[in-house]
């Protein structure tokens, strides 16, 4: 089992392939699954905020003008473009696009910059800060922003969001304080764990949707390429974001909008929104999960075009 756990950091890529294909192909313990989405995210976050020494990540932000400048751009201004472009031709695509950009960066943004050889740092606060807006500017836009068709609570989702992300941040500190041996000798295996709890999340709600998927193929096919452009559009956007940073800098303000916590939207989907905006938040999974291979070659080849001039 310890094998299976370090396997998962290492091939976090195929694991989280396997969930999409087995909730397909294999759509057995879906029911089961379902209602433990919000406890695996609790957890995983949990585990996030073990490693991450928040109120060092705080002291750190000393550049007030980039935290608040990224931090308006990821939570309102990309959610709100993005929402406006697409509800000139689809409100229900609009609205899931507007809870999938509104998310905050994804628990595993500082791993997958680690990956890209990225600013780990920035890319800490940037989840830090992010996850502590959301429960704020994602009711607020909804709330904002959706016709009247979609009568949803902004205070619920607030409600939600704050136990989401504040439990898991409060608990990891007073672990962190009273346990810091047993944290210390567990910690190297917090980032499998959280591959294999967000392959089982996948799993589940991907075997949720199984049938509508297989059932509808053509409108799958092409809600998928919409969404590999809107998460291409997200790594040109936030590449640009980061132009007064090097390239490390860069590589972290891109992954902070690109890879946003879709594990989060999708929770929130199943308990709010309609099953044909749960099916586009689950397809998500599918360039989040893909798209990050791409991206890295880009940027190595950046490096050796930029070498050789």
């Amino acid at each position: 089992m310890i094998k299976i756990i370090k396997l998962s950091e290492q091939y976090f890529g195929l694991f989280l392939i396997s969930g999409l294909a087995l909730g397909l192909i294999y759509p057995a313990n879906t029911s089961f699954l379902l209602p433990l989405l919000k406890p695996f995210l609790m957890v995983m976050l949990f585990l996030v905020f073990l490693k991450t020494d928040v109120p060092q990540v705080f002291q750190k932000m000393k550049n007030y003008r980039q935290a608040i400048f990224l931090a308006l751009m990821y939570m309102v201004a990309i959610p709100v473009l993005f929402f406006l472009a697409v509800n000139l031709f689809n409100q229900e695509l609009a609205v899931g696009i507007l809870l999938l950009t509104a998310m905050p960066a994804g628990a595993a943004s500082p791993a997958l910059t680690d990956i890209v050889k990225g600013n780990t740092a920035l890319s800490t606060s940037i989840v830090i800060t992010t996850s502590v807006i959301a429960p704020f500017t994602v009711p607020l836009l909804i709330w904002a922003l959706t016709i009247e068709d979609f009568s949803i609570d902004p205070w619920l989702i607030f409600m939600d969001l704050a136990m989401l992300i504040f439990l898991p941040m409060a608990a990891s500190q007073f672990f962190k304080r009273y346990f810091p041996i047993m944290i210390g000798k567990s910690s190297h295996l917090f980032t499998s764990v959280n591959v294999i709890l967000l392959s089982l999340m996948v799993y589940a709600v991907m075997g949720s949707q199984r049938e509508t998927i297989l059932n509808n193929p053509l409108k799958i096919f092409w809600q998928c390429g919409f969404l590999y452009i809107v998460f291409i559009l997200l790594h040109v956007i936030g590449f640009l974001m980061g132009y007064k940073e090097d390239k490390e800098g860069k590589i972290a303000t891109t992954i902070g909008a690109a890879y946003m916590n879709n594990g989060m939207a999708i929770v929130l989907a199943a308990i709010y929104f309609s099953p044909s905006i749960l099916l586009l938040l689950v397809l998500s999974e599918i360039p989040w999960n893909t798209l990050l291979v791409p991206f890295r070659k880009i940027i190595r080849k950046r490096v050796c075009d930029a070498t050789i001039l």
